[in-house]
């Protein structure tokens, strides 16, 4: 995996506050768990008219959990699926939205070959309806099939300075991180009613000792971020776990944990 960093003015880099050889999830750890999260994007397909031109069609997509392909429920009167039955080079682009900044935002394109799923396609099937329930209406209809793109390069941005591209190895060998889906609450409730245990968490397990306010940026299996307030301006901290956690009730027996063990360190 190569990875890619935008250039810094010198004399502007500080020390990072934390160990950065501490567990972290990868790119393609990254990635797998955004597309897992978002059930639209761009399909780009080769325009059949104007002949060659990239042609972008949103969709609705789903993930085969199995191989890490999208698969999309796609009518053959649709402009994409003429130019993919033509030509079935093609890559799709999932983001995400909220930030101030969309470049801050997250983003990921898929490229590969795309074709409809042979035979009865139920595993294209289950995976798409599981996240479109209301597709089943019209999963039936006479010019609707499944495809699926059958992804060979991958391009992760995680917003600004974090980006590579991942191989189609890592990107199968990934998994989602299982605490994504709760992981917008837990970050909530600890910045609504723990930010005192934050302050520790810097003080006892990162060199941010002098901060004097901090707040959850975000959990994963590995461990949780912060964004420490410091004399010169706000400094990520990561914080790891002392092992990989997977539901929101192993999230809060570890934290409950730390926090004891920093108060007894402090």
């Amino acid at each position: 995996m190569s990875e890619d960093q935008h250039a810094r003015p010198s004399g502007t880099t500080s020390e990072p506050l934390f160990d950065v050889n501490i567990p972290t999830p990868t790119h393609a750890e990254r990635a797998r768990t955004m597309v897992a999260q978002i059930s639209t994007g761009t399909l780009c397909t080769l325009a059949l008219e104007p002949e060659g031109y990239p042609y972008g069609s949103f969709v609705t997509v789903a993930v085969d959990v199995d191989d890490g392909n999208p698969v999309f429920l796609i009518s053959r009167l649709a402009e994409h699926t003429k130019n993919l039955e033509r030509d079935p080079r093609a890559s799709l682009l999932v983001a995400e939205s909220g930030a101030e900044d969309p470049l801050a935002n997250g983003r990921v394109t898929m490229l590969g070959p795309c074709t409809r799923v042979e035979g009865d396609g139920s595993g294209a099937r289950a995976a798409f309806l599981a996240v479109h329930p209301n597709a089943a209406y019209y999963a039936d209809f006479s010019d609707f099939a499944f495809w699926k793109l059958r992804v060979n390069a991958i391009r992760y941005i995680g917003g600004y300075g974090r980006m590579s591209w991942i191989s189609q190895g890592d990107w199968q060998a990934a998994e989602p991180d299982p605490l994504a889906p709760s992981a917008a609450g837990m970050v909530a409730h600890m910045n609504a009613d723990h930010t005192d245990a934050m302050v520790l968490y810097c003080r006892a397990f990162s060199r941010a000792t002098h901060v004097t306010s901090a707040k959850m940026t975000g959990v994963d299996r590995y461990g949780f971020d912060m964004s420490a307030k410091t004399s010169e301006g706000p400094r990520p901290v990561r914080v790891a776990f002392a092992k990989p956690v997977s539901t929101p009730e192993e999230v809060r027996a570890a934290l409950v944990a730390m926090v004891n063990e920093a108060r007894s360190k402090i």
